[in-house]
């Protein structure tokens, strides 16, 4: 149990590693902020195919394909129906609920920011139902390889929402229920054991196929909206290089 308590505080502390680094990054022009965001695209992007989609699909086998089709399918239409609810988070953001309905740049980084949170408890379902092994190597190897992605990914929530006017302290504390997230997740892995397995390629798929749909429908649109579109085109590309060869390396 102490094994898994270390891999949940792992996964967490490098999703706020990686959000601190992000406040880094203050207020940019437009040109700088469309390539920031193409980036966090391109990981996002990464992060939807290589580190869930795929691993779902080996998961589950080659019989058994259209469980992943589904969960893509499910992840798309929960992303539309967060799609209504995102104007009514002003309590969150604390901002003005006007501001929400009226601004639409701000309602798809929270889209975004409610795509990245969903991912967070499949990845610890992932990690959690390695410990039920005897050897745990590859649970910690998985452990490993996450705490990687998260880090680019806690700066990915960070910068959007500094841009959209969101105060530092609540930028942190919704980063910061999103790193729990991820505790709860290998929590929930560990305890279920093999029950875990048989849903785990589901729920890495709706995971993937929710990020997928933000990337499509809010980032690449914003990104490509001030004339920036090369920059942000290779920014993605780039971002989304850097967690393919991450993942490849561990």
């Amino acid at each position: 149990m102490t094994e898994v308590w270390i891999s949940a505080a792992g996964l967490s502390l490098a999703t706020v590693l990686g959000s601190l680094l992000g406040f880094a990054i203050k207020e940019l022009p437009h040109k700088w902020n469309d390539t920031v965001l193409g980036f966090c695209a391109g990981v996002m992007l990464a992060a939807a195919t290589v580190g869930l989609i795929v691993p779902a699909a080996e998961t589950a086998g080659a019989s058994r394909w259209w469980l992943i089709l589904a969960g893509v399918i499910c992840g798309v239409l929960l992303l539309n129906v967060l799609d209504l609810f995102t104007p009514h988070l002003h309590k969150i953001t604390g901002l003005d609920s006007e501001e929400h309905r009226n601004n639409a740049s701000l309602n798809r980084i929270l889209l975004f920011v409610m795509a990245v949170a969903l991912h967070k408890l499949p990845e610890g379902f992932a990690a959690g139902v390695g410990f039920n092994s005897s050897d745990v190597s590859d649970a910690w190897a998985v452990t490993f390889g996450i705490a990687l992605q998260n880090i680019p990914e806690g700066m990915v929530v960070i910068a959007p929402l500094l841009l959209a006017g969101v105060s530092k302290l609540r930028t942190f504390v919704i980063s910061l229920g999103i790193a729990l997230l991820e505790i709860v997740g290998v929590l929930i892995g560990y305890f279920m054991g093999g029950v875990s397995e048989s849903f785990l390629p589901v729920m890495l798929a709706m995971a993937g196929g929710a990020m997928l749909y933000v990337v499509s429908d809010e980032m690449i649109p914003e990104t490509h909206s001030h004339g920036h579109q090369k920059l942000a085109t290779y920014s993605l590309i780039l971002g989304f290089l850097c967690l393919v060869f991450l993942d490849l390396s561990f």
